[in-house]
């Protein structure tokens, strides 16, 4: 994904990992539980760009005063936050891999939003800060989530 993504990597002795761990030594197979985790997280993904909010529950920086006013000569709406088509939110998708998961989108200007920078000199407003608006990320409650996943899961190869 060229844009930007978020792999999920369980390291050292966390509960997901624990769950990870157990469910790969009964059924030797994590795909079908990282699939259910992979649509659950790009479901709950695609809902921050509805709550305008990032995984940590903060909201979205406010649009810049320029943007509000280009959105307006446009005749948009100036009340929505980083879904002026809707590219973004529904570029959002996963890959599976060899025990692994990455959530992420491959638009260019993903990152952009997810971490802020500098605008090109060759964009359509050259040398602007954009803030971060991140979008990508694991929620407290998602943890939750993943955790009951693969649960489930294990209780499955069990």
């Amino acid at each position: 994904m060229a844009g930007t993504s978020i792999k999920v990597e369980a390291k050292g002795r966390t509960a997901i990992t624990k769950a990870l761990n157990n469910l790969l030594k009964q059924s030797g197979n994590l795909t079908p539980a990282l699939a259910d985790i992979g649509e659950y997280l790009l479901e709950s993904t695609q809902q921050r760009f509805i709550e305008q909010q990032a995984p940590d529950g903060s909201p979205w920086a406010e649009l810049s005063s320029t943007t509000v006013e280009r959105k307006i000569k446009q005749g948009e709406r100036t009340d929505r936050i980083l879904t002026e088509s809707g590219t973004l939110a529904s570029s959002i998708h996963y890959q599976l891999g060899r025990n692994q998961l990455e959530l992420g989108s491959n638009e260019e200007y993903a990152a952009m939003q997810q971490f802020g920078g500098i605008t090109s000199a060759k964009s359509m407003m050259p040398g602007n800060e954009i803030p971060a608006r991140p979008f990508l990320g694991i929620a407290p409650f998602e943890r939750i989530e993943i955790i009951n996943i693969l649960e489930h899961h294990l209780g499955k190869a069990l």
